[in-house]
């Protein structure tokens, strides 16, 4: 069913975000990222410890596709 939608201010949308006024059938957002992180990077908690003398994040990566979006619905 049609509704009326009034004065709409959008100040900010994402490059990985949705938006949409009036009917729809199907939505399907889609993105993918590569994250590199080194030791200890994405540890959580209360009093962690991290003892990194040397680190090397190994950022080399041959493949051409990791995980592909085309057909993905």
């Amino acid at each position: 069913m049609p509704g009326f939608v009034g004065a709409v201010q959008i100040i900010n949308v994402s490059s990985a975000a949705v938006f949409h006024i009036g009917d729809v059938f199907l939505i399907n957002p889609f993105s993918n990222s590569k994250t590199y992180a080194g030791a200890g990077s994405f540890i959580t908690g209360e009093d962690i410890t991290v003892t990194n003398e040397i680190s090397s994040t190994n950022t080399y990566d041959n493949d051409a596709v990791d995980q592909p979006l085309l057909l993905n619905l």
